[in-house]
């Protein structure tokens, strides 16, 4: 039986967690029912029980639901501490790559430096620590245990508005003819 498939007959639920809700946006197309929402990101994994534990130990992702097969766990569904964004974790099949090049998990966080200090203490290594990024965000750089990349972040009042990196703000004011001499 290929693991990439659910299996449903071996299906095992955890009740769902109890999730506030987050006020929506509501747009033109949200109100008549034509808008799409986001649901999840699914990250395939060597071993789901380690992963689900680097989700839920590390970030406090909280398990609303779980599949066994043969007593080990192939897929969870996590939603994030502080919302309603899941997660799915699930089982690669065996010998298939689990690389995500291309692909960075986002998770915002206020108190970053916290987090990652709290973080760097119970071992998980930075590729890069929290810095003030270009376009105003404050990121850090990691990876899971299956190298698939997470970036914690801080955007603040930015969060959803439009941002314009720092160098493109500089390229502007430097004239085209001398932009083209360089």
């Amino acid at each position: 039986m290929p693991l990439r498939k659910s299996p449903r007959n071996a299906r095992q639920s955890r009740p769902a967690a109890a999730v506030k809700p987050v006020p929506k946006r509501r747009t033109k197309a949200a109100r008549s029912g034509a808008a799409i929402d986001f649901n999840h990101a699914m990250i395939y994994c060597r071993d789901v029980e380690s992963s689900l534990a680097f989700y839920a130990k590390m970030f406090g992702f909280k398990v609303v639901d779980q599949f066994r097969y043969e007593g080990k766990v192939v897929y969870a569904r996590l939603v994030a501490p502080a919302g309603q964004g899941t997660i799915a974790l699930h089982q690669a099949a065996p010998g298939a790559a689990v690389s995500s090049e291309g692909v960075r998990l986002y998770f915002e966080i206020r108190d970053l430096e916290a987090m990652c200090e709290k973080l760097k203490r119970a071992g998980v290594y930075f590729t890069q620590m929290p810095q003030l990024m270009p376009w105003g965000w404050r990121h850090a750089y990691l990876d899971d245990p299956d190298s698939h990349e997470i970036s914690l972040y801080w955007a603040g009042k930015n969060r959803l508005e439009k941002t314009v990196m720092k160098a493109a703000k500089e390229a502007a004011k430097i004239p085209a003819a001398r932009r083209s001499r360089r």
